[in-house]
This record gives structure tokens, sequence and C-alpha cells, in this order.
């Protein structure tokens, strides 16, 4: 068991921790949550023993290994398999052993049997299959690779060393997709004490059966899966915030009669009483809600479908194209994820549609006046380090008052005190949050996020889902957060094999392709069907509401067509272009209107249903 005994520690004279206590049970898979910067990492390295606690003890059982994952793994001429192999510090050193003594060969061979030193290179490659690489690039020397793609092999080598207690800070960032749902699924079957740091919901409610909680500076312990947690700790909040309201009720009328009777003297000695139970008295506080973690996304102006359309395109890079025979088409109120293996082409596709890269062959149309807004890691790293967020937006828009640049930062949660410090010095949510705002201040018609939910908080994230919900314009999502490609996309493209086509099965079902799990059985007829749950009621409706919107928008544009068409003036001979421009502007909403109200009919049948279960 890990015991945490009364902890207290603080950083540059602010307490993150005071008087926290918690124990986690051998064997349990812990998910560590908390908003940015309550201190989840600092909890790591305490328990590491890498910092010196102020009071309290950590205590684990002898002899247990902590194992995590290290910043980077080393550029060095050493391949991928041999680094991971390497990791079992007590195979390698047994293998390495050249002794020719008798006695300690037949030591040495015991030993490996029984730690089944032998089948290692097999579960080293099976890992690392999982993790996105190959069979010949196991073979590569670690210096082939990238930064991130290093981390993979970090993450790969603590994973097969197998320490007594893993800990895991935010694994699925530098993970796409279908790496994440491999580490979620290895994970479940881990035979040793797991705590992840993680605002993966999706992960947090498979691979873990209980979370703690750090807020407040203390520590507390939840049974069960993230969701569960959520519903306990809203309900405990409620309780809280009752008992803290009726008091300060209390509080005030005693209030109201001191003010009114402590110096009238027949009124005097009652008064002292009332101000003794007012000092008496313990004060429940309000919970102690964190500020409202924002994104306000500009809304663009309405464009006649499609503002994307390819025909027949083919991109690449110089050489044997990375996509081709691409037959495409994007509307604006299109809500779109791309789900494909590493490699398949998804950052290329982007680059593509945002005119990052261009058509080497085919044609790809864009509306006149379509501005597209840009969104991937990389671009995070780009941002000027020694620079604040508010000089960021200055460069950008040189002719804005200081308040309104404030203003444009508090709409995505940087406050003033984040709008005056240096980017160096901001979270990876609150760089995130900026690299979002510049991407986002044109008001584009179209929004390509690549892995946008890095480094941002739970609260964040649904408040990205919430912010996306109410954007009027495309969204384009490449991402390893299936809670919020399930709460966003509407359509599905599968980018695999050089081609790009819709994905007709849901998420569920491409999960289960990419962990290669059969689906699950029909229930027999006469069975109960399974009540939905919360969420899946919550994502029902939402979909319905954006098929209404979806709909009435077209209508409305459907409607300011044929009345220009209406117009007498329209068929004078000068006008020809336009009248056809118009003619086959209508003709291609009313297709859009046949298809988002098939849509919509779609989505109230499996509301309704839902709701009947």
């Amino acid at each position: 068991m890990l015991k945490i005994s009364s902890i207290t520690y603080a950083v540059d004279g602010r307490r993150l921790f005071e008087d926290a206590t918690a124990n986690i049970p051998t064997g349990h898979k812990v998910g560590l949550v908390g908003p940015n910067g309550t201190g989840k990492t600092t909890l790591f390295r305490l328990i590491r023993g890498e910092l010196a606690l102020e009071s309290g003890s950590i205590e684990l059982p002898r002899g247990a290994r902590i194992g995590g994952v290290a910043q980077e793994a080393p550029a060095s001429d050493v391949t991928l398999i041999d680094t991971v192999l390497a990791a079992d510090e007590e195979r390698a050193k047994l293998m390495a052993d050249t002794s020719q003594d008798p006695a300690r060969i037949a030591e040495i061979q015991t030993r490996l049997a029984d730690i089944d030193a032998w089948s290692a290179p097999a579960r080293a490659a099976t890992i690392l299959k999982g993790l996105g690489f190959d069979e010949p690039e196991q073979h590569l020397p670690c210096s082939d690779f990238s930064g991130g793609w290093r981390m993979r092999v970090a993450l790969a080598a603590v994973l097969f060393s197998q320490p007594d207690l893993l800990l895991l800070d935010e694994p699925t960032n530098y993970l796409d997709l279908e790496g994440a749902l491999w580490l979620e699924s290895y994970l479940k079957s881990y035979p040793h004490t797991v705590i992840i740091v993680s605002h993966d919901r999706n992960l947090l409610n498979r691979a873990v059966g209980a979370i703690l909680h750090l807020e407040n500076k203390q520590l507390t312990f939840y049974q069960g899966v993230y969701d569960a947690f959520a519903r306990a700790r809203a309900a405990r909040l409620a309780v809280q915030a009752a008992e803290a309201k009726k008091q300060q009720a209390q509080r005030a009328h005693l209030q109201s009669y001191v003010d009114r009777f402590r110096y009238k003297a027949d009124k005097a000695k009652q008064a002292q009483s009332r101000i003794k139970a007012l000092e008496r008295m313990d004060i429940i506080t309000p919970p102690d809600v964190a500020a409202r973690r924002v994104f306000t996304f500009p809304q663009p102006d309405e464009m006649a479908p499609p503002i994307i359309a390819l025909e027949g395109a083919a991109v690449g890079y110089g050489g044997e194209p990375v996509l081709k025979r691409m037959n495409l088409r994007i509307d604006q109120d299109d809500r779109i994820a791309l789900l494909g293996k590493n490699g398949q082409g998804k950052s290329t596709l982007s680059k593509l549609l945002s005119d990052r890269l261009k058509a080497e062959s085919g044609k790809i149309t864009r509306s006149s006046k379509l501005r597209i807004g840009y969104f991937a890691q990389h671009q995070v790293d780009e941002l000027y380090v020694d620079e604040t967020p508010l000089q960021h937006l200055q460069r950008e828009r040189p002719g804005f008052m200081p308040s309104r640049l404030r203003a444009l930062l508090s709409g995505f949660g940087l406050g003033p005190d984040q709008a005056d410090t240096i980017v160096g010095r901001l979270s990876g949510g609150q760089k995130a949050r900026l690299s979002l705002l510049l991407a986002t201040l044109d008001a584009p018609h179209m929004l390509i996020l690549d892995e946008p939910t890095n480094h941002l908080d739970m609260e964040s994230r649904e408040a990205l889902v919430e912010a996306l919900t109410a954007y009027k314009g495309a969204v384009v999502l490449v991402s390893h957060d299936m809670h919020l490609l399930s709460l966003v996309a509407d359509r599905l493209w599968l980018v695999s094999e050089g081609s790009v086509t819709p994905y007709e099965e849901d998420l569920d079902a491409y999960r289960r392709f990419l962990l290669q799990t059969p689906a699950p059985k029909e229930p027999k007829k006469d069975s109960k069907p399974k009540k939905p749950s919360r969420d899946a009621l919550l994502a029902a409706r939402s979909e319905v509401r954006k098929a209404e919107t979806r709909v009435e928008k077209l209508q409305d544009m459907h409607e300011k067509i044929s009345a220009i068409l209406a117009k007498p003036e329209m068929y004078d001979p000068e006008m020809t272009n336009d009248r056809r421009a118009y003619q086959r502007k209508f003709s291609e909403l009313e297709a859009a209107m046949k298809r988002a109200e098939a849509l919509w009919l779609e989505a109230l049948e499996n509301l309704e249903t839902m709701e009947a279960a």
C-alpha cells in the first residue's frame, strides 16, 4: 500500500499540500485528477523522493520499485528494441555477465528463467507495436526519430520494466488515438499499482478503478471510475453549497439584530449574546468552484455550401502522393473527425484543407472569402517564450486598444495575471489557449484542430466542447480524446491506404476495430435494453439541437436565394452569369437540406429510442 500521511509542501511560498492524507491499496489503478497547477506532478516527485516534504510522510512497501516516463529517450545509436530491453536492469545485467564459473552460469540461467527473460524480446516488440512502431522501425536507432516519438520509446521502456508502482503523467499527450486506445487496454491488465495523471475522460473511465482528487491542498480518494467520481463530487458540492447558504442566512439574521440593537441599553445583553454566537460559529465555506474555464470563438458570417470541394485531388511532398483520388466536400455546418492510424496522412489532409499544402493534381475549390483557423501542437511550441500573451495580440492587432485585447484574452480564460506573464512561464494549458485564440482571431468559417486538448484540464476540455457546439463554422478534428470526438463530430472520415473515405460505423466500432475486439452480442429479444448513460443522453440531445439548427440555417439561406431568383431583373441577359451562380447554389442548398433533414430525423429517432429505454 502507498500511504500518504499528513503531508505539507510549498513551492515559492505557495502551499500545494497542507496536512493531506490518502492511501492507495496495492494493485489499484488510480487516476490523479485536479485543475492545472494544483500540484499533481509535484506529488509524483514527492513520491519518488526527488523533493523533501516539509512535514508528514510517504511510505511504500519495502523494496518496491517506482517507475515513470523519463523526459525523453536519448537520441542514441541504440535501436528501439534494445533501448526497451535495457529498461529491465536485472535482465540486462544477467545477460551481460560473462562468468565462466559453472555454478555462476547455472545461477544466471535459473534466474533468467525465473524472470521469463527469453520471452522479453517478444514482449518488448508487442509494446512498441502497440505504441505505433512497426517491426522494421523497432530495429532503427533512437536518433532516427523525433522527440515526440522518442517519448513513446521512453513510455514503452517503463511499461516493459513493470515497476511495482507505475507513475504516468499525461501519457496520452504524445500518443495518437490508436496509441491511446492501446495504452488504455494495456493498463487494465497491468499487474501492479498504477497512478495516472490524466484529463482524458475515456482513459479514466476505462483503465482505472479509483480517482484521487487533488483540490484545495487536500487529497480525496473516490472508489470507481471518473464518471462515478464526478457524480459523487457534484452531490457533495451541492450539499456543501446548501449548508453554506443556510448558514449565511443565519449569520445575516444574527448580524441584523446586532446592528439594530447593540447600542440600545435594553437590548445590549441580547445583542452581545448574538455577537458571541457569531464568533463561535464555524464558517462553512461555499464550494471553491474554479474560475470558469471558457473559450469564446468569434462567429463567422454565413457562406453558401460547399465551402471546400475536392475533385480527384492528390497531395504529397514531391514524390508518390500521400493521398490521392479524393472526392470530398465540406459545408459550413459540418463537424468532421479524421480517423486513421499514424502516418496515414491525417496531418497531410489538414494541411491541404488549410492551404498549407497545394494539391499536386485534381481540383480543389474554396469559397472566395473563406477564412480558415488552424491549430496544431507545434504552433504552441512556436510561441515567443519571452513575450506576454498581450504582446502576441498587439502584434496581430496593432490598432486595438489594450483593454480590447485583454477582453479577447479573458474570453479564452487568460486573465490579467496571465496576460502580462511571459509565455515561457505559462502552463501548457495556458499556452494552448493562447494558440487557439490566435487561430480564431479572424472569425474563421472553418476550424482545423489537431490534438487541441493536449495540456487542457478536464474543465477546459468540457468548455472546449461547449464552444465548438456553439460555433457556427465547420470543424475538422484530429484527436485522441474519444470523449471530445463523440460530443463534437457528426461525420467520420477514415484516412487509410492513400485515400479518404466516409466511415459509416460509429466511434465504438472504430475502437473495436483498432483493438480487434468483437462487437458486443445483440441482446435477446426478451431482455430489457440497457438504460443509456446521462452522457449518452446529453450527447443525443445535443445532436438533435445541432441538427435542428443546421436545418433552420439552410432553410433561411434557401429562402434568401429563392427571393433573389424571384426578382425580375435576375432574368435580364446581362445577369445570366449571376443567375446561373444562384441557381447552382439553390440546387446545392436543396441537396444539403435533404441531407440535413435526414440527419435530423435520424437524431430524433435515436433520442426517442434512448429516452424510451
